[in-house]
């Protein structure tokens, strides 16, 4: 095999190793729950668990990557102990990549949608949510308009890929995400002169405990509850696309410092989009919302009432479609080294297998909106996305996330040690020895905490 790539500088690496954790629920869910569940309170205590749990999380896929150099297709082979068979696990969440670009592709297809309709124009004149919402269906009754938009994000995310780490990856994206920082920066000044400012910031951020103990101990564990979703979702652990960029790294820096750095990264993207988000929706008396509604209905609906807000909406949208194109093309990036492992063949031919692939995917979530949309597949207003969603979220993201902390603490494992080493090579902030029952007993307790929550949430919860 030939010699593995690497970044051409550490930029690019944070850069785009931060654009797989920033994604859409940085923005249509983070600002939501901040406001609904207590203000810069919660925000802390998001923080905690992002330290406390995201960040080992994230520095176990990276040590894995680094260390054995090979993504998920080889990396338990090599850094398992001879005659174990944790290697067995990869199947799944290999899988885990298609499930989760299954409808992330289709909905990156919808932020260039919006893209070309906010500079156009289309988003109307004081147009109410009722207007936008029904644009918003229109769009999906439409399997046309939402395939050629797929395809399109598909297309340009597999055509960086196809040109190779530093050519393609590198240099295309670490330029867009800087792009993305400075998009989401210019919108957030352009909401200090917005009237609602002030309503919208303390809305978002003012410390309210009443809103984390109103309820009694049910709220605080719901809010406790977000705070820790949040956190593990944030950064797609659990299907190596993390990994991936590990074995491109350098070992220069340690992984805590590394992750710090991508957790500061991801926090910031979130952060701002509040600051965007809130002072609009005060502005113009539009209650705001999470999910694809707040997206695709509340803010188009606000940009209507803005003086140039073609402009406004444009520009935010490529903002959305940059943050989800930066997730598209690092699993891609995943997806495609993985086949060139499993099937030693070129990034070329990679690449137009797996574009195949991802079109056939990518139908069902696609026609769950219009031509099957009779189909209920979790019960009640249901579809085929939110069937995906929930295998990938609530199974194959914290199972993985599962494998891989059983993989370094437990015997006939790679070895608490060996991971230890590989976290601390390198300057900067180190991890200490004593972690390794953290490692065994907290973080899975943690995970397990995650994966109970979920499960009630959609079955159970009223």
């Amino acid at each position: 095999m030939s010699t593995r790539e690497h970044f051409a500088t550490r930029l690019g690496f944070l850069l785009i190793t931060a654009g797989c954790a920033i994604g859409l629920g940085n923005v249509w869910r983070f600002p939501y729950i901040v406001g609904q569940y207590g203000g810069a309170f919660f925000v802390l205590i998001y923080i905690f668990f992002l330290v406390f749990f995201g960040l080992p999380l994230l520095m176990m896929e990276l040590a894995i990557g680094r260390s054995s150099r090979r993504s998920l297709a080889q990396s338990f082979e090599t850094l398992e102990p001879q005659g174990r068979h944790w290697h067995f696990n990869k199947w799944w969440m290999i899988a885990g990549n298609y499930v989760l670009m299954s409808f992330y592709s289709v909905i990156t297809g919808w932020m260039l949608y919006y893209s070309l309709k906010g500079f156009s124009g289309e988003f109307g004149v004081n147009s109410d949510a009722t207007v936008a919402g029904a644009a918003f269906a229109d769009m999906l009754a439409s399997p046309s308009s939402m395939l050629i938009s797929m395809l399109a994000v598909v297309a340009v995310a597999f055509g960086i890929c196809a040109c190779g780490l530093r050519k393609g990856v590198e240099r295309i994206t670490k330029p867009m995400m800087i792009l993305l920082f400075a998009l989401l920066f210019f919108m957030a000044l352009r909401s200090f002169t917005l009237d609602g400012f002030e309503e919208g910031v303390s809305y978002y951020l003012k410390p309210d405990l009443s809103k984390i103990t109103d309820g009694g101990i049910a709220r605080v564990i719901e809010v406790f509850s977000a705070a820790m979703a949040q956190a593990f979702f944030t950064l797609s652990i659990g299907v190596g696309a993390i990994q991936i960029f590990g074995t491109y790294m350098s070992s220069n820096q340690t992984l805590a410092s590394e992750g710090l750095s991508i957790l500061a990264l991801d926090t910031t993207v979130a952060f701002l989009s509040g600051l965007v988000i809130f002072p609009a929706c005060f502005t113009y008396a539009v209650e705001p919302g999470q999910g694809p509604s707040l997206i695709f209905v509340t803010l188009v609906s606000v940009f209507s009432h803005m003086e140039n807000g073609a402009f406004w909406g444009g520009i935010f949208f490529v903002f959305m479609l940059f943050a989800a194109l930066s997730t598209l093309i690092a699993v891609f990036e995943n997806i495609i080294a993985i086949f060139m492992e499993l099937f030693t063949t070129s990034r070329r031919r990679a690449v137009m297998i797996n574009f195949c692939v991802i079109f056939v995917v990518s139908l069902p979530c696609i026609l769950g909106f219009n031509y099957w949309s009779d189909i209920h597949p979790l019960g009640g207003s249901s579809t085929i996305l939110d069937l995906e969603d929930f295998i990938i979220s609530y199974n194959i993201l914290p199972f993985g996330a599962l494998v891989y902390a059983a993989f370094i603490t437990w015997r006939g494992g790679w070895g608490f040690n060996n991971f230890l080493s590989e976290c601390n090579t390198g300057k900067g902030v180190r991890m200490p020895s004593w972690g390794l029952n953290y490692y065994r007993f907290v973080v899975p307790v943690v995970i397990f905490l995650l994966i109970a929550n979920c499960y009630y949430s959609v079955f159970f919860a009223g």
